[in-house]
């Protein structure tokens, strides 16, 4: 297991304080605020220690309410909304400072048989074909080095694989609101499906909104022509995977309108089976000229 992995782990690995309530902290990010995907982990690190092992996340909603402070710790309280003979329902609030920055809502269930369907995985190139992360990053000279070191550095636990440029890497004409990505972390992980849940929500808000920005040609944060936040975040884990295999993160772009911007995407192991789907939304704004 690589170094930034197991610092990953620990990050995510929550503190218990009280019955249902739980402590984490945070690191820097690209942005001046918590990483939204590592409050939604954690979230479900919170909900998961409250349910029994036999139940397993099919489902969560989320809803980010604050911009998170990297320098303080988050409180996450869990309440046990149900404890059916299937589903088990748990609502998961992040406080900082003594106000909500995060709510998330998240199902599980017991094993059940029952009708299977799935779409298609679409197709892709494989990943070993494809440039790293750092290879892509170190390529683009229009890129600051601090900013690319920032990238590297809260990616480090990841190896994520841009089929195509990235927003960032090629702008200023509009392409195909449509953006691949192939995914595993750099290191085996336990078997524990739970973890395997966490890690892949926690990658899963890093690049969903890539395909409103390809739509319009904008190169994203990095490149600050545009500004914004994720709102909204939810996911269907409809198959087991592990977060350790590559995974394809199939992403697109239907609307964008209002100052905000809608991503969907489909999670597939490498041999095809749909994993996960997701669906965020997120405040997209062109930055005004003063």
């Amino acid at each position: 297991m690589s170094e930034a992995l197991q610092s990953l782990l620990d990050l995510l690995d929550l503190e218990r304080i009280e019955e249902d309530i739980y402590r984490g902290r945070s690191r820097s990010a690209v942005v001046p605020r918590v990483f939204g995907g590592q409050v939604a982990a954690q979230a479900m690190v919170a909900a998961g220690r409250t349910v029994p092992e036999d139940r397993h996340a099919h489902s969560l909603h989320a809803y980010f309410l604050r911009p998170g402070d990297p320098g303080a710790p988050i409180v996450y309280n869990v309440d046990r909304l149900r404890d059916g003979r299937s589903f088990t329902t748990r609502r998961v609030v992040a406080v900082q400072h003594g106000k909500p920055i995060f709510t998330l809502s998240a199902s599980f269930q017991t094993y059940e048989e029952g009708l299977d369907h799935q779409a298609p995985m679409p197709p892709a190139p494989d990943p070993a074909t494809l440039p790293t992360g750092e290879e892509r990053l170190r390529s683009y000279p229009h890129l600051p080095a601090d900013t690319v070191e920032r990238f590297l550095e809260t990616r480090a636990a990841v190896d994520l694989r841009y089929v195509d440029d990235p927003p960032y890497g090629d702008f200023g004409t509009p392409r195909e609101p449509h953006s691949q990505v192939w995914f595993r972390t750099n290191g085996k992980l336990a078997d524990d499906p739970l973890l395997h849940v966490v890690l892949a929500t926690y990658v899963s808000d890093m690049t969903l909104l890539d395909s409103v920005l390809l739509a319009h040609g904008r190169g994203g944060w990095a490149v600050g022509d545009v500004v914004g936040a994720s709102l909204d975040h939810a996911m269907w884990f409809h198959r087991p995977f592990r977060a350790d295999e590559w995974l394809l993160y199939d992403q697109q772009s239907p609307s964008a309108s209002g100052g905000r911007g809608l991503g969907q995407a489909r999670i597939y192991t490498q041999d095809g089976r749909l994993a996960v789907s997701v669906v965020q939304e997120g405040v997209v704004r062109v930055p005004r000229e003063h």
